[in-house]
Parts: C-alpha cells; sequence; structure tokens
C-alpha cells in the first residue's frame, strides 16, 4: 500500500497492526497511545497523504457515551457491586449520567490487571470511569492518571483529577455529638478498613467530639472493620470483650452497624436503652431496622448524580473540580 493514498484509518490501522482507535487518538497526539506508537501512525499517515475529515475525527473520538463505573471484581467490602452502598449510589451516578445523555457500564476489575483501562479506552468502549475500588484505589489511580484516562474518583478529596468526597470530619464529629448529648461514656469507634482516607476523617471528627466535650481518647474502644456484615461482627465482639461496659458505638457504615446491632442483642443489650448506636451513610434499610438506625447521610443519590456531572463536566470541557458533598444527621430510635 506504499505510495497509494489512504481513504479511512482503517487502512492505517491495517498497515501499522493497531485497532482503529488507536489510530484516531494517535492522529489527535491521545496521551493514551505510547509516543512510538504515535509516531509510527503518524509517519504511515503522512506517507499515504491521509487527511481525516472532521466527521470521521470526531465519530471515531466520541465517543461511545458510555461512563465505566469500576469496582473491584474480588472485593468482600464496599466495592463489591451487590452492596447496599454501591447499588444506591450506582443508581444516583445512572439517573445523573441520563440526564445528561449518557449510559452506564459496570466494569469489574482484576486488581492486579494493570491492562484494564486499555482494553476499554483503546477500544472506545467508554469514555471515562468513576473508580470505586477503595483497597486498590491509589495503584488504580495511579494506572489512570498515567495513561490520561478521564476519571472521578470517590472518596478521595484531592489529586490532580476529578473527585467527589463526603464531609467525612464532620459526619465524624455530628455522629459522637449525638452520643455525647444522650449521655454515654464509653463511645465505641467502629471504623471501615484502617488505612481509608474516609476512615481516618471520620476517626478525626469522633476524637474532636470527645476532646471538645472534655473526655479522654480510648484506644481500647476503636477498633476496624472492611464494611462487611461478618467484619463488624468480629469487631463488635472484640469492643465487648476490651469493654464489657461500652454504652454506645458509632459505625462507619450501616451495614456494620446493623451486624452490631444483631451482635448487641445477641448479648442480651437492649439498644438504645443500654447501648446506642448510630451508623453512617443513611442507607434505604436504614429505615426499616429494629430499632430504625440513626446515622449519618451522605446524600448518597446526590453524590452519584455529582460524580457524573463532574466527570462528564471534565470530559466535555476540561474542568478538574474537586466536590464535598454535604452531610447530616438522621435522627430514628437507635441513638
Amino acid at each position: 500500500m506504499i505510495g497509494k493514498k489512504l481513504r479511512s484509518i482503517q487502512d492505517i490501522a491495517q498497515i501499522a497492526g493497531v485497532s482503529k482507535s488507536t489510530v484516531s487518538r494517535a492522529l489527535n497526539d491521545s496521551p493514551l497511545v505510547k509516543a512510538e506508537t504515535r509516531d509510527v501512525i503518524k509517519m504511515i499517515a503522512k506517507e499515504h497523504e491521509f487527511r481525516p475529515s472532521a466527521t470521521a475525527r470526531n465519530l471515531s473520538l466520541r465517543a461511545s457515551r458510555i461512563i465505566g463505573f469500576v469496582n473491584d471484581a474480588y472485593s468482600k467490602g464496599a466495592c463489591q457491586v451487590s452492596c447496599p452502598f454501591s447499588l444506591e449510589i450506582m443508581g444516583g451516578i445512572a439517573v445523573g449520567l441520563h440526564e445528561l445523555g449518557y449510559d452506564l457500564l459496570v466494569i469489574h476489575v482484576d486488581p492486579d490487571d494493570s491492562d484494564w483501562a486499555a482494553q476499554y479506552m483503546d477500544t472506545g468502549r467508554v469514555d471515562g470511569f468513576i473508580l470505586m475500588i477503595e483497597s486498590q484505589r491509589s495503584s488504580q489511580v495511579d494506572l489512570l492518571a498515567s495513561r490520561g484516562a478521564p476519571f472521578v474518583a470517590w472518596g478521595a478529596s484531592t489529586g490532580n483529577f476529578c473527585t467527589v468526597c463526603g464531609d467525612d470530619r464532620l459526619g465524624g464529629r455530628l455522629a459522637c455529638e449525638r452520643l455525647l448529648s444522650g449521655g454515654r461514656e464509653r463511645i465505641a469507634f467502629l471504623g471501615g478498613p484502617r488505612g481509608e482516607p474516609e476512615v481516618q476523617g471520620r476517626l478525626r471528627g469522633y476524637q474532636e467530639a470527645l476532646t471538645a466535650a472534655g473526655r479522654g481518647i480510648e484506644p481500647r474502644l476503636v477498633v476496624y472493620g472492611d464494611y462487611t456484615e461478618r467484619s463488624a461482627e468480629r469487631a463488635m465482639e472484640e469492643l465487648l470483650e476490651r469493654q464489657p461496659n461500652l454504652d454506645a458505638v458509632f459505625s462507619n457504615s450501616d451495614v456494620m452497624a446493623i451486624s452490631a446491632m444483631g451482635v448487641l442483642k445477641a448479648k442480651g443489650r437492649r439498644i438504645p436503652d443500654d447501648v446506642a448506636i448510630v451508623g453512617y451513610d443513611d442507607l434505604s434499610l436504614a429505615s426499616y431496622v429494629t430499632p430504625s438506625l440513626t446515622t449519618i447521610s451522605q446524600k448518597i443519590p446526590l453524590a452519584g448524580t455529582l460524580l457524573a456531572r463532574d466527570l462528564v463536566t471534565y470530559l466535555e470541557q476540561g474542568i478538574v473540580t474537586h466536590t464535598v458533598v454535604p452531610v447530616e444527621l438522621i435522627s430514628r430510635d437507635s441513638a
């Protein structure tokens, strides 16, 4: 085909041995394509006097108008797509994307797979990603950032990429203040994964409320789980062994709070008479358990809508945003 004028990116793709989407991105200087590959493709285009039409270029780059909702394929915690939090925030994302003319694709990612993003971006299957992975988020953020892939991350508050998070510090403070106002003396902190920024923010708020009330911080009243029911059961049992006469628990998720309530009931503790409980998230199920769960609302539907909005704004205008979702104490029977 040397010396012959080429008519389409498919012709270049055949010569270069790459996909059409890779050719499109290379011709538009996309950082998603390695420099060596871009140079080869541009050289082929120049040799064959290839001039893509604006219409063809837009069609090839545009995109699918599909956004990938990324979660850990092997997670048993908050990022598992079947868990209540993921389901509810995904509903908000889907609504937000629909209003903006985009669709949603759920992507299960193997944490050890470093090529998954390329498989979706280079084939044009998605325009960007909403990242929900917890324990592997740092490595996945680095992966997407290094490829120049458009994405927004839930739970992070800083970075050279779009983020949406709740006001975790305020949430932790509101939860602890509610328990203090009820006259509770020994307030436990039942956290999610120890190293997560959200968990540390909630812990700081809890500690600030105790300090402001003239209370000391008791390390033995702080335990961690991984947002799953079983981890909450183990953590609650550990708390009761450490401090049998505790009279309040601030849990970092509603799911964990409800599991902790089950352990307390099995031990003969009355809620809230003996032990008051405050959860976190305000999932739909929080108002249906017995007793109904006092919790911190992250306004999950709004959070999902904001994730969709901020990513689409970045895709269409190149604006990097860091959005904080307001939190609110929802009073029910457990505290």
